[in-house]
């Protein structure tokens, strides 16, 4: 790729105000820290749609009148309302409804309420089951997690304080499957937090097609290291948050599998040979057969193992490696005749494979320089695959469909900007959702063979508001470093003037496989950045090695030395980017959030020749005090890397300070714990440097919760770039 402009957009140029005076278009408006955080700027949104079985979806709306929730059926084919299953207002025992699902055949929903969060994808709740037909309601349990039914739609199966349990609606009986569950010890069939948070699912149980058993994981957290919080709350004494955390290199949990017999309640523990994770479990076609995939610890080798319920055997059913690590995924699909379908960048980009259920290769589906970045399912009627990718640039998603013999591809949804697709059950549409750096969210019905049918939603009236406001575009293109074309967009003032200096931030988050480069609608610090080109300064992004959506091995580059090459990359472009007229060299700053605030800081510390301001918001500052799945994928162990820890930890080397440096954290932070600012605020301090800080009392990673939260740290976040930047360039 040359570096050249890739595309150039004019922000909603519609609708703009004329002067009569001069007779030019002028926008006048300029955007407030308080508009950014009250929602004046939020697009319109559907609802997350659930599909259902034939051409219908549900929603979950509430009544802006009553405040009444219910659960509506719609046509894919007119998207209208079909249908109202449930109204809240119709049930004695449920005031409103927070979450529904339903049985396959979709005679019966469960509903949820009353939830108390856990973690960031976990929580607690009380569960009922409704009956379409008869209308009727049963308790199913209070304060349960993940309540799910079985596939005869006779029983649930959920977990409640670290044990599982059935209840059988035909005998009105619970059964409890385990019974060692205890907090901090044992956890039967809901994953711990580093499971969570690395591997993305919470459920640890799954039914097998024809309800006769029940397989699930069991953590053994007892010797992984435990981590305390104090939370000050609203009380004279603060509670303490406890919970096991194992940080790079510390013991994991020693997870097991089992198999749950229903009709002899016995339960069989599986032998899956040597290995440090269980990341997902899922049952093949055939209803005596799961599939379980382990990984080492390394995560560099990934099994399938087929596990025989009948005999509570397993047999390798595949195993892929990688010279650096793997990534785990949903997308192993099973087809009639229990081939699969699997993800893979085994050819240095990531594609589409076909396998038999021996783990033979049968084809290749998708092949090119490129990547694909969601699967999205298999018509077997139709022998057909959808997916997405990023095939017409890497800053840009498309729907595709592609026929299992990997012919007849077809793009199925527009060619440029951000296409993700809704699909109906039966894969015979799909509500696309478009965005571009110019254009806001657009809703969109389409078939199956890529027709659009009807508009849902434009988001007009954003562009019309927004039409009035003095805002920037973004350019995008590429900047050459290190020998690599690195994806650039640039934010300048309305009134760029390429004869005047301008202060320079950039921004990054600069993670593996991560993206902050794409041609996308506007989010928070879009609207921040474009605010700070208002008050004179251009802000830059560039997705340094390491980042996603360029194959393997630039992804890859990164490994064991994590940080390092990504710091290069960001003080290198500044190096580049100021030796333009326009940009003032003396004055250029960086931030970040989390891993961008971690690379904000190395930049600043190693980069001062170049960086005089950096803004660290929850950054890691030693990889030794983050998780081990996370940490380890990229690293390996402490004990087997100690310098990849260690030489681009910015705690020792915070004698390099000479900029200014603003390090915000949540004391509530369960994922980048407050002590990375911590030790960061001591190495400083021993160094006898000087900086800014701002720790929020009981805040998570996400800083939002509390009135005024996010207003409140950016209004800090901007008069400390004015002062140190701006102000300083005038």
């Amino acid at each position: 790729m040359k570096n050249l402009i890739i595309i150039a957009t004019v922000l909603l140029i519609v609708g703009c105000k004329e002067n009569t005076s001069n007779n030019k278009l002028t926008k006048t408006k300029e955007i407030t820290l308080e508009e950014i955080w009250d929602k004046t700027f939020s697009p319109e949104k559907m609802n997350a749609l659930n599909s259902m079985n034939g051409n219908f979806y549900s929603l979950l709306n509430i009544d802006k009148e009553s405040g009444a929730t219910t659960v509506d059926t719609y046509s894919y084919a007119t998207l209208e309302k079909v249908a109202t299953i449930v109204n809240s207002k119709d049930l004695e025992k449920i005031e409103s409804i927070s979450s529904y699902s339903f049985n396959n055949d979709e005679t019966k929903i469960i509903l949820g309420t009353d939830f108390k969060k856990i973690y960031r994808h976990s929580f607690t709740g009380t569960f009922y089951a409704y009956d379409i037909a008869s209308k009727k309601v049963t308790l199913i349990e209070k304060d349960i997690q993940e309540p799910i039914f079985s596939p005869d739609n006779q029983k649930v199966a959920y977990a409640k304080d670290n044990n599982i349990f059935i209840k059988d609606f035909s005998r009105n009986k619970i059964t409890q499957v385990t019974k060692d569950g205890k907090k901090n010890h044992i956890i039967n069939g809901i994953t711990d937090w580093v499971y969570e948070e690395e591997f993305g699912f919470v459920r640890a149980f799954e039914w097998s097609n024809d309800s006769k058993y029940l397989a699930f994981l069991r953590f053994d957290e007892t010797d992984v290291p435990t981590f305390s919080m104090d939370i000050v709350g609203k009380e004279n004494y603060p509670d303490q948050q406890v919970f096991k955390y194992p940080k790079a290199g510390e013991k994991n949990a020693d997870v097991t599998l089992h198999m749950y017999t229903v009709d002899s309640q016995n339960t069989k523990k599986i032998s899956l040979g040597d290995y440090e994770y269980i990341p997902r479990i899922k049952w093949s076609n055939d209803d005596a057969v799961l599939v379980a995939t382990t990984l080492n610890r390394h995560q560099n080798s990934l099994n399938l193992h087929k596990v025989n319920a009948l005999k509570n055997t397993a047999t390798l059913l595949f195993n892929e490696t990688d010279k650096a690590y793997i990534n785990v995924t949903d997308n192993l699909t099973f087809l009639a005749d229990n081939s699969f379908i699997w993800t893979s960048e085994n050819d240095g980009f990531n594609h589409i494979y076909h396998y038999d259920f021996n783990g033979n290769l049968i084809n290749q589906i998708t092949k090119g320089n490129w990547e694909v970045t969601k699967y999205y399912g298999f018509n077997q009627e139709k022998k057909t695959i959808y997916y997405q990718s990023v095939e017409n640039g890497s800053t840009n998603r498309g729907v595709y469909s592609v026929g299992l013999n990997g012919e007849t591809k077809k793009l199925l949804s527009n060619k440029e900007g951000q296409n993700s697709a809704a699909f109906s059950t039966n894969l015979n549409y799909f509500i696309n959702t478009f965005s571009s750096s110019a254009i806001p969210p657009v809703y969109s019905l389409y078939t199956a063979e890529g027709e659009m049918l009807k508009v849902i939603e434009d988001n007009a009236a954003l562009k019309d508001k927004l039409s009035m406001y003095a805002m920037s575009s973004k350019e995008f293109s590429t900047i050459t470093i290190n020998g690599n074309d690195l994806n650039m967009w640039m934010l300048k003032p309305v009134d760029f003037d390429e004869n005047k200096k301008y202060p320079m931030l950039m921004f990054q988050y600069s993670g593996p496989g991560s993206q902050k480069v794409s041609n996308s609608w506007n989010d928070s610090n879009d609207y921040w950045h474009n605010m700070l080109a208002q008050k004179g300064m251009i802000i830059v992004c560039v997705d340094g090695r390491g980042t996603g959506l360029k194959g393997a091995d630039f992804k890859k580059s990164t490994y064991l030395n994590l940080v390092k090459f990504e710091t290069e990359d960001q003080i290198a472009s500044a190096k580049k980017l100021a030796e333009r007229s326009y940009i003032d060299e003396n004055n250029i700053g960086i931030w970040g959030w989390s891993f961008g605030g971690h690379m904000s800081t190395n930049s600043l510390l190693k980069g001062s020749d170049i960086f005089t301001t950096a803004i660290a918001v929850a950054p890691v500052t030693s990889w030794r005090f983050y998780d081990s799945v996370y940490t380890e994928r990229f690293l390996r162990t402490p004990q087997e890397n100690p310098a990849g820890y260690d030489e681009n930890s910015p705690v020792n080397y915070a004698e390099k300070l000479e900029g200014n440096y603003l390090l915000v954290h949540g004391t509530g932070d369960d994922n980048v714990h407050v002590q990375n600012s911590y030790r960061m605020i001591n190495a400083l301090i021993e160094a006898n440097k000087q900086f800014d800080m701002f720790i929020v009392p009981d805040r998570t990673h996400s800083i939002v919760k509390g009135k005024n939260m996010r207003l409140n740290l950016y209004t800090k976040m901007t008069n400390f770039v004015e002062e140190h930047l701006i102000n300083k360039s005038k």
